[in-house]
């Protein structure tokens, strides 16, 4: 069995070697993961407000607060579209939460975000419920 093994190439020895093999696949993952983040860190935050009948509401302001230490600090605001929706940009955090809030409507309860690196694109997957009029 040994000698069947020294009878190969040494290229193929080194290749085949289990530390060659677990070294490549991390190096793999990591660059992949690289990758993944390089095209999605444009710091962009998008999603929908709706009333509590599930109608978008235009005109809400929604406010980005960004983890600062110890407290939640208000960053920017963005204004909803006629279809509810809302796009905010320039995010460098990963710690983020998201409220909205139009006079006469109601409020949305800040939720948090939580992000898995700094600046990484999200698209909410629920739209933020105005209630309480």
């Amino acid at each position: 069995m040994i000698d069947a093994e020294m009878s190969r190439p040494l290229w193929h020895r080194l290749l085949a070697n289990r530390f060659t093999v677990v070294l490549v696949s991390i190096a793999l993952v990591i660059a992949i993961w690289n990758l993944y983040v390089s095209l999605h860190d444009h710091g962009v935050v998008e999603g929908r407000v709706v009333d509590s009948d599930g109608r978008p509401v235009d005109s809400a302001t929604v406010t980005l607060w960004v983890l600062n230490f110890t407290t939640y600090v208000e960053k920017t605001h963005a204004i909803t579209d006629a279809d509810g929706g809302f796009v905010i940009r320039g995010n460098d955090s990963h710690n983020i939460q998201i409220g909205a809030e139009k006079p006469g409507v109601g409020r949305a309860p800040r939720i948090p975000v939580r992000l898995y690196f700094k600046g990484q694109d999200v698209s909410l997957a629920a739209p933020l419920v105005l209630t309480g009029g």
